[in-house]
């Protein structure tokens, strides 16, 4: 296989691993944003279900128990957010930025806790990671193709795990009676209690789905991406997915494919950094965020929103 297709099987490799916890978290904004609660706090529920899931990995061994706790624990702080918004009419980015400022503290105490006062949690075993997929599928291929497709489909089920969630989320949303509730509440809410449909109850499934969905996402970083959880794992990732639902237009398939773009530019800076290109680390690091800026700039104006996102919604008494 020449140079040029390894590299090309290399960035689209890292792509996919980036992307996923993205996806996960992007798909939580979907949800809540689609049912008028704005989830500014995605990164703090990214934080937490990362740290559980390195805390559960590390001490249970069970990879799907510790993935499956770390939705959890992203969900637990997303109540507190539907609380704030749902029942006491908070503002939502108010509420978000509160999360996103005890949600790291909060991981870190966690860590320090279970890890001896540790900064960074222990590394958990490579066996008592997300197993991998598709890994020997195709190594007994000798020719370019086989030896590509191996590399770029030699993935963490998670990644496989986000793609059927980007499926499952829009089936719900645009095939089934809950998703247009759903996408009703979002537009207006005082109409759609007038039909008999339980706004609150709508939104309060939406944002702790919302919050589940982030765990995953920050879970699947320190039981795929890497093997612990440290301060700096999850540091502007949540941004990004939020960032990916604007763009993507609110919808679950257009998330997605921003993610993809996102995790490219990662698995480019990743890339250029591990062959020795000689361009500053921070100006690698910077990458991602700059596509970001960039495409909100571009395309944020083309964007609406549902109707009532962000805007708190009290029933007449």
């Amino acid at each position: 296989m020449n140079s040029s297709l390894l590299s090309l099987a290399s960035i689209l490799s890292i792509t996919l691993l980036y992307s996923a916890p993205l996806i996960y978290t992007a798909l939580g904004g979907v949800l809540s944003e689609n049912a008028g609660v704005v989830n500014i706090g995605l990164e703090g529920m990214m934080s937490i279900g990362a740290v559980v899931g390195s805390i559960v990995g590390y001490y249970v061994g069970n990879p799907w128990i510790a993935f499956l706790c770390g939705g959890l624990g992203g969900m637990l702080v997303a109540l507190l957010h539907a609380i704030a918004t749902i029942n006491f009419a908070a503002d939502h980015v108010v509420s978000g930025i509160a999360i996103n400022l005890v949600g790291p503290g909060l991981s870190l105490f966690l860590c320090r806790l279970f890890f001896d006062g540790a900064a960074m949690s222990k590394s958990i075993p490579y066996e008592n990671k997300l197993p991998v997929l598709f890994g020997h599928l195709f190594k007994n291929g000798s020719s370019g193709i086989s030896k590509f497709l191996d590399i770029v489909f030699s993935q963490y089920v998670s990644v496989y795990i986000a793609f059927v969630i980007v499926f499952i989320v829009y089936f719900l949303l645009y095939k089934t009676r809950l998703g247009l509730r759903i996408r009703a509440v979002g537009e207006y809410p005082r109409a759609a209690e007038t039909l008999g449909i339980d706004a609150y109850k709508i939104k309060y499934i939406c944002v702790l789905a919302s919050g589940f969905l982030a765990g995953l996402g920050g879970a699947s970083m320190s039981l795929a991406v890497v093997s612990n959880y440290r301060e700096t794992l999850i540091s502007g990732q949540g941004f990004i997915a939020l960032a990916a639902v604007i763009f993507g237009g609110w919808r679950p398939q257009g998330a997605m494919l921003a993610c993809l773009l996102f995790g490219f530019a990662q698995g480019l800076s990743v890339f250029l950094g591990s062959i020795g290109i000689k361009i500053d680390t921070n100006v690698l690091s910077m990458i991602p965020y700059a596509i970001t800026l960039i495409v909100l700039i571009v395309f944020v104006k083309g964007s609406r929103a549902p109707s009532a996102d962000g805007i708190p919604y009290e029933r007449n008494n």
